[in-house]
């Protein structure tokens, strides 16, 4: 398989710039003789956030993962890089318990997973992020949100309608509700960046 036959996402390649701009300001990284920063990413895709990252974030151990049925065209893009800081993903299926490699990371991304799960899967997935996070990491998640129940763009409420025909339990998250499930399990707001395209970059982190 060439790299034009691996699976591609635009969306992707627009936004992985600005959210690489957004994760060194909020990431903890040490000086470069420091143990590296243990960092998991949850729906890593078609790897291409991963790959970029790892390029530009050379102090940070990042731990792709995905469900099983995608691994293959992930780990074949991750095994063309030469980062020694960039994983082979692992299988991680938000319906089932994480594997004990997940344990203790000090932070966890995630991009665009939040409004195509349902929400009971929302649900678990803030609770084992919870549980798989050390005291005081950071809890990332990137995607659009609405704000007192009302969409913050056209398009974000065509994305929604979309979405919905596509699966009914599915769609975007309330903010306020999202917050409060957060705050059920240890992680707290720290900050709520404004991204392109109407989406917005959420910093949470666990209690010390």
């Amino acid at each position: 398989m060439t790299e034009a036959d691996l699976p591609f996402s635009q969306a992707c390649e627009n936004n992985k710039a600005p959210i690489l701009e957004a994760l060194k300001h909020i990431l903890p990284i040490s000086q470069a003789d420091a143990p590296a920063l243990k960092l998991l990413e949850v729906g890593s895709g078609t790897g291409q956030h991963c790959v970029h990252f790892a390029k530009h974030l050379p102090q940070v151990l990042w731990q792709p993962s995905e469900q099983a049925i995608y691994l293959d065209s992930l780990n074949l893009r991750i095994s063309r890089c030469n980062d020694a800081n960039l994983k082979q993903a692992i299988a991680l299926d938000l319906s089932q318990t994480w594997p004990s490699s997940c344990c203790q990371q000090q932070a966890i991304f995630s991009a665009n997973t939040l409004h195509i799960i349902s929400q009971t899967l929302v649900e678990r997935f803030i609770k084992d992020a919870s549980h798989a996070l050390a005291a005081s990491g950071q809890f990332i998640v990137y995607g659009p949100f609405n704000y007192a129940g009302q969409f913050t763009s056209p398009s974000n409420q065509e994305f929604d309608a979309w979405l919905k025909q596509r699966d009914s339990l599915s769609g975007i998250r309330d903010i306020e509700w999202l917050i409060q499930l957060a705050e059920s399990h240890a992680l707290t707001l720290i900050d709520d960046i404004s991204m392109p395209a109407n989406n917005r970059l959420l910093h949470f982190q666990k209690k010390a």
